[in-house]
């Protein structure tokens, strides 16, 4: 699966593979530790540049798993082929390993059966063959609790671990979030299997090293090392996008393996790629521990997770935003363009035009972060919230509620304006025309029975208005946080803004994709 951005692709690393039995023919390794310490490889520092990575990967390397997945029946086409199943590693023309690795990823496709003829040439293709995904991941508790990504798993008849040596075990899917694209499995042995730890994502700086390990196209378990490239990444995949970049090498079937500290723990679980053709460049992208520690511990614990919900609709605080509510130093925060009846938020005295500075204690750096603290907190906690209102900061205390299931965005039906009634008035400096809502405007504009506010009926080309995407249909709400009803007082608010030096002021704008702010440059009136 992949997420076109420009012309590279973030692509999800499980591999649908051709050979779900490839682990298994793999020789046998010597039987795994019980358990990996929290420092597993003695002597190697925590920091600084190890002289071998050999000592941890041979510590860690039992811990982590083989995810093999079923998924429905053959494809259209050749029986059991995956559309996305890898090529054959090529060779140099003429090389002895050309004809090697033909054959040996031939015999393991699916459709494909071995015939006691040479190459196999002339053999039947097998029929009826399911199609096999294959991932990664990895064991967290001796019990059998095994972490890996949900698009690993998703749509799965059924789920095989393969241990390190080859043990295949069946495994119960305990739950999944395919917002944070996490997935939870148990297995059961007649001994204790060997796990590694937590470990805590926060303290991975950028230029430290890290180890990735996983099963790419099913090769068996696989070691690379790399440095943390970059933190907090957005990928556009969830809205709790926070991922760490690295430069460890990670391909297809490393979905859902663990990324490690120096120190054996877990920091990460690698999950995409960005990649024009879908292996390796160097940029791979890994779900923080910090964020799906807490995940996956109430997927084990009750199949699903619950998290905090405040109701706000948000966006971004700009320097122009800043300025026109005087919002002094860094930019910074989270500006609430909606409080929605009967939310948290709501209930707690949070108003539209709030900057949420600090939530629970801590910072809210800009708009992305703001729902991941939210919802990494308690359902029914009651905590404080600082918020800019009016010039000054204000503590508010919110009582969190529990984020739906699905939140339903109402959307009506896009149409163009037609012509415009009554006489609308020019808002000078700003490129625009605005009207009084009447009943007629509001049949041809589409708007809601109980809509208040100024419409946008007129919008000239390259004004400030313009410039902020401003619309015919779009309706203002406020003006710099104060009400307007009718043209006259949103022109009285904006001739005043300009008396006081202002350079921008702030509307609240209604449009069919809901509200936000716009901040409008107040050029001088003509």
């Amino acid at each position: 699966m992949r997420f076109r951005t420009r012309r590279f692709s973030i692509a999800l690393l499980s591999a649908g593979m051709a050979f779900p039995a490839f682990a298994q023919t793999l020789p046998p390794v010597a039987a795994p530790p019980a358990a990996v310490t929290s420092a597993p490889a003695q002597g190697l520092a925590p920091t600084g540049r190890p002289d071998s990575f050999a000592p941890l990967a041979r510590v860690l390397l039992p811990a982590v798993v083989n995810i093999s997945s079923t998924i429905g029946g053959a494809p259209p086409g050749r029986q059991g082929a995956r559309p996305d199943a890898p090529d054959a590693p090529q060779a140099p023309p003429g090389s002895p390993f050309e004809e090697f690795f033909r054959d040996f990823f031939n015999r393991n496709r699916p459709g494909q059966q071995p015939n006691p003829g040479e190459r196999g040439e002339g053999a039947p293709p097998q029929q009826g063959r399911r199609g096999q995904s294959l991932g990664s991941g990895f064991i967290i508790d001796a019990s059998g609790i095994v972490i890996t990504n949900n698009h690993v798993i998703d749509g799965a008849t059924e789920i095989n671990v393969i241990l390190q040596d080859n043990t295949t075990l069946r495994a119960e899917l305990l739950g999944t979030d395919p917002r944070t694209d996490l997935a939870v499995l148990r297995v059961r042995h007649s001994a204790p299997l060997p796990f590694v730890p937590w470990g805590n994502s926060d303290n991975a700086e950028v230029g430290d090293w890290v180890l990735a390990i996983g099963n790419p196209f099913g090769l068996g378990g696989t070691v690379t090392a790399g440095i943390v490239s970059a933190r907090g990444r957005d990928i556009r995949q969830g809205p709790f996008d926070d991922f760490i970049q690295t430069d460890a090498a990670i391909n297809r079937g490393n979905s859902g393996g663990p990324l490690f500290n120096m120190a054996g723990q877990v920091v990460g679980i690698n999950t995409a790629i960005y990649s024009p053709s879908g292996g390796s460049i160097g940029i791979g992208f890994s779900i923080p521990s910090n964020l799906a520690r807490g995940i996956t511990q109430q997927l084990a614990e009750g199949g699903r997770v619950r998290r905090g919900w405040l109701g706000v609709n948000i966006q971004q605080v700009t320097d122009e935003i800043a300025e026109s509510l005087g919002l002094r130093g860094t930019v910074r925060g989270a500006l609430v363009a909606r409080a929605q009846e009967g939310a948290p938020a709501a209930a707690a005295g949070i108003r539209n035009g709030d900057v949420v500075l600090r939530f629970n204690n801590q910072d809210v750096r800009d708009m992305r972060s703001l729902p991941r603290i939210v919802a990494e907190t308690a359902v029914g906690a009651r905590v404080p919230v600082v918020v800019w209102r009016d010039g000054r900061e204000e503590t508010l205390t919110v009582t969190l509620g529990e984020l739906p299931p699905e939140q339903q965005l109402a959307a009506a039906n896009p149409t163009a304006p037609g012509p415009q009634p009554g006489q609308p008035t020019e808002v000078a400096g700003l490129g625009m025309r605005v009207a009084a809502i009447t009943p007629e405007l509001r049949e041809r504009l589409r708007l809601r029975p109980d809509q208040r506010g100024v419409a946008v009926v007129e919008v000239s080309p390259n004004s400030p208005a313009a410039e902020r995407e401003l619309r015919p249909g779009d309706v203002i709400l406020e003006v710099q946080q104060e009400r307007v009803t009718t043209p006259q007082e949103l022109t009285e608010r904006v001739d005043r803004l300009r008396r006081q030096g202002r350079g921008t002021a702030l509307f609240l704008v209604e449009s069919q994709n809901g509200q936000r702010f716009v901040p409008l440059r107040l050029t001088p009136a003509r």
